[in-house]
């Protein structure tokens, strides 16, 4: 319709106009922030998508580490429909059903002492910072307002969040970046990082992996490290869970690997299993002064959201998945480390943990997703260089072995590309 659109005919404007130009050009009226790949999803099914014209893909990406569970999990769907026949929403004005059972869950496999709910990792990050304030306000240190993070982090797309990761890509154009952030270099010795510590410093903010940044994992000491840098210094440690927690790395939250435990931690993604949900964790001395009307949520914690969230947790303890994941993180790191050695002029380096693995390249990364994805391969780029590799949690050996021959493809075909070239 927009084509019988023109200035003479309605008072419009040039900009006017050209909007709608382009909405017809697009035909769509959703913002461009999004390059999207060219497939429609129709329906999917464990690792498999299908898209309009019944073409099947390989997930290997997860929806960025959030399908921990695969599309459309038995357990997962009969949780949603069961508790949409019930009721769908009534507002953290009354209490509602499942927000109990499931931090009570969380808080028995956790460092925590309770928890609020959020509906994404962003607001579960929003309200660490929150609650790394609040603390040393109420404690009489309303000066300790400042977070140390790490370049190459990924903490949400917030005004604050976007500050803590720093980076230009994510600030560009938001400016003034929002003070209270002190990003600094990530460390192979984090004993560096009190260097940066501060009067007015609050809390360390750091992803065990970092996700975005290119699945670089934090080392077991270096968050012993931390954890011995944030008791002497009396400030809190925030771990970012949202990609690398609910049984991505083989435990439950991937610091447990290093024997040490935070003070807050958001995580988010996996824990809904396709459903937006989000929870801010924290220990008893910070959790007690975010009182009454502190923070607040209309959506979170919602009946929906608790259904899933309570499904997950109850479907990877019942289908013991993180002994899965184990058996196939060593499986699939085998058969990277072997496409590495096959392929050594396009895979320079295989790493990360659990089901959480990246391969950095001697490419771009939008490269390799892109010729994967005419392979009908589903992968997620990321920082330094890094294809991120997520498969489910429940993920099979002969899922593994087919994504590993697209990928072997996909190789082929790059190599095959550059000396036409």
């Amino acid at each position: 319709m927009f084509g019988q659109f023109r200035p003479k005919d309605l008072s419009l404007n040039k900009i006017m106009y050209e909007i709608m130009v382009e909405k017809q050009n697009n035909i769509s009226s959703i913002l461009p922030t999004y390059a999207r790949m060219d497939a429609k999803f129709i329906r999917g099914e464990g690792c498999k998508l299908y898209d309009d014209n019944d073409q099947q893909y390989h997930d290997f990406g997860s929806g960025i580490a959030v399908n921990c569970l695969g599309h459309c999990h038995p357990a997962l769907v009969k949780a949603l429909t069961d508790q949409a026949g019930k009721l769908w929403h009534t507002s953290n004005i009354f209490h509602i059903d499942g927000q109990a059972t499931l931090a009570d869950k969380l808080c028995d496999i956790t460092f925590a002492d309770s928890m609020f709910f959020t509906n994404s990792g962003a607001e579960a990050v929003e309200c660490a910072i929150k609650m790394a304030r609040r603390y040393h306000d109420a404690n009489g240190n309303p000066e300790k307002f400042r977070v140390i993070s790490f370049e190459g982090s990924f903490h949400g797309r917030t005004l604050a969040t976007i500050a803590a990761g720093g980076s230009e890509k994510l600030t560009k154009g938001f400016g003034p970046v929002m003070d209270g952030f002190d990003v600094i270099r990530f460390y192979r010795d984090m004993s560096k990082v009190e260097d940066h510590i501060t009067n007015e410093t609050a809390a360390i903010l750091i992803e065990p992996i970092q996700g975005e940044g290119g699945i670089r994992p934090v080392s077991r000491e270096n968050l012993q490290k931390l954890r011995q840098i944030a008791d002497k210094h009396d400030i809190l440690l925030i771990f970012d869970e949202i990609q690398c927690g609910v049984g991505r790395t083989g435990k439950m939250f991937a610091h447990e690997h290093a024997g040490v435990t935070p003070d807050i931690m958001p995580i988010a993604k996996g824990i809904g299993g396709g459903f937006p949900l989000g929870a801010c964790l924290a220990v008893e001395k910070v959790a007690k002064h975010m009182t009454l009307g502190t923070h607040g949520s209309t959506y979170g914690g919602n009946p929906l959201a608790m259904a899933m969230g309570i499904a997950v947790i109850e479907t990877i303890e019942n289908e013991d998945i993180l002994a899965n994941v184990q058996k196939m993180s060593d499986k699939l790191s085998l058969d990277l480390m072997k496409l590495r050695k096959k392929y050594p002029d396009v895979i320079d380096m295989v790493r990360g943990l659990g089901l959480m693995m990246g391969i950095k390249l001697h490419i771009e990364p939008p490269e390799f997703v892109r010729t994967a994805f005419k392979n009908k391969l589903l992968l997620v780029g990321a920082g330094e260089n890094t294809v991120r590799i997520l498969p489910p949690l429940n993920i099979t050996a002969e899922d593994i072995d087919r994504a590993i021959e697209l990928m072997d493809m996909t190789c082929q075909d790059i190599l095959k590309n550059k000396s036409l070239d």
